[in-house]
């Protein structure tokens, strides 16, 4: 059993939060006709041959939608097309909630392969009648997706980043720009898809997104990555990854939507110390997914880490696409080359070696979730996360529970959850729509939030289900 408090000043602690915007209802199967044979139709992107011009970027350093692609020559293979589009549109795949227990690595590359690495400019299609619609992806995504090295505190290590804005914003995961806590001030080199080598500051991390966003040093005109809704995904959908496993940068692989709204739990570099007692080890384990058991390349260093250890809990968009280490930060794409989430970690069966490769279960932090982190990190050096102000465990453990879902063990005297009227003995069952299966699940969806937000929270008292509007305080 997992208990955590959630207190102001302490960052991870089972706690109820907003969910991801635009709760999804409980699954469902899509279907659709497939397209008539003799009739194919266009991919929704050009194959380009070049590099895409970089689109205008807003005031915030995120860019701005770019226009519409050119449709490419039907081709037979595409055909599929119409199909993908009638999955879209159908009812919404709802939350997956609660995750299993099995060991996880963070995809941060930490084995180094005998290779040279291809820095493509450009996008090979050997046979343009024969292209299949990932190709069309990656034709349109690659360009913005890049290459970090990361040096600092005696450690060195690899990962993969998204382009933002044409003048060098670049979004990769706070694990990487900061090598896992083993430096404050990173030396970090950014290489481009077309070869290109910049150098890069840490402009702003978040340990509890494990997020973080750098600047690359002299940079203009480069192409942007197109953020998609993570809200609209259904289980199900076609998803293409683009990063740097093993240091092997340009490397693709798809897959599908295995699950939607995902809770799992890590542990996060910077995380205040008063935090590192509100969460309740469970048979020896600090959490189900624990993804920092492993070596980052050149950690022969004896140097004490400047920043503390605690752990976060994170929603997730869960893969069978590949994913393997130096795959961190790089970009989980839909099929249409739109940035749908950034990838953070895997899962291993080795029991948390951490040196395993990908066995199909990989996970994601949510564009719709990223895209406020990393706006924030811009604007301000730092982001917010909501704080319910409640201390819960899982329903499922305790004996007197009927449902599943985040027990209140106790609430803070003037915190969000006390002032909405929720007591201790409540079940949290619903998060702004989103299922609640236990502690992790709650602390995931209220850190999504920013602090200030109001969330529509369900419960179970005395076998009735309410519900309430909480009005979130402010993680410090």
């Amino acid at each position: 059993m997992t208990s955590s408090t959630e207190t102001p000043d302490t960052p991870d602690t089972p706690d109820t939060t907003a969910p991801l915007p635009t709760p999804r209802p409980d699954e469902s199967a899509a279907t659709a006709a497939p397209a008539a044979p003799e009739t194919p139709t266009a991919p929704q992107m050009p194959i380009a041959a070049e590099t895409p011009a970089a689109p205008e970027a807003s005031a915030t350093g995120l860019p701005a939608a770019p226009p519409p692609a050119a449709a490419a020559p039907a081709r037979p293979k595409l055909a599929m097309a119409p199909l993908l589009g009638m999955l879209t549109v159908g009812a919404l795949i709802g939350g997956v909630a609660g995750g299993g227990v099995v060991a996880a690595v963070l995809a941060t590359d930490s084995t180094s392969v005998t290779a040279t690495p291809a820095m493509p400019t450009s996008i090979t299609v050997t046979d343009p009648e024969d292209a299949t619609l990932v190709t069309a992806v990656v034709a349109k995504a690659m360009p913005a997706v890049v290459t970090l090295t990361v040096a600092g505190g005696g450690s060195s290590g690899n990962g993969s980043g998204v382009i933002l804005s044409a003048d060098g914003y670049v979004l990769t995961n706070n694990h990487v720009a900061t090598l896992e806590g083993a430096t404050l001030t990173p030396s970090i080199r950014v290489t481009l898809s077309d070869g290109r080598i910049f150098d890069a500051e840490l402009v702003g991390s978040d340990p509890i997104a494990d997020l973080a966003v750098v600047k690359l040093d002299g940079a203009e005109g480069l192409p942007t990555i197109e953020f998609g809704d993570s809200d609209a995904l259904n289980v199900g959908d076609r998803t293409v990854v683009i990063g740097a496993p093993l240091g092997l940068a340009g490397s693709v692989s798809n897959g599908i939507v295995s699950a939607l709204n995902r809770s799992i739990t890590v542990r996060s570099s910077a995380v205040p110390d008063q935090q590192l007692d509100q969460v309740q080890p469970d048979n020896g384990s600090d959490a189900p997914f624990d993804f920092w058991d492993f070596d980052v390349p050149g950690t022969d260093s004896t140097e004490p880490r400047p920043l503390t250890s605690g752990t976060v809990s994170l929603p997730v968009i869960q893969t069978d696409a590949a994913i393997n280490p130096g795959n961190s930060g790089g970009a989980l794409l839909d099929d249409e080359g739109r940035l749908i989430g950034i990838v953070v970690a895997i899962a291993t069966a080795g029991g948390g070696s951490g040196q395993s490769g990908s066995i199909g279960v990989g996970f994601s932090i949510p564009s719709n979730f990223a895209q406020r982190i990393a706006t924030e990190l811009i604007e301000n050096g730092s982001a917010s996360h909501g704080l319910l102000g409640a201390s819960v465990t899982d329903s499922i453990n305790d004996a007197e529970s009927t449902v599943v879902g985040a027990l209140v063990d106790s609430v803070l005297p003037g915190g969000a959850a006390e002032v909405a009227g929720l007591r201790a003995g409540d079940v949290i069952t619903r998060f702004n729509g989103v299922p609640i299966a236990g502690s992790v699940d709650l602390t995931a969806q209220v850190r999504v939030q920013p602090a200030g937000a109001s969330a529509t929270l369900t419960y179970v008292r005395g076998g009735q289900a309410q519900e309430v509007t909480v009005t979130l305080g402010e993680l410090q």
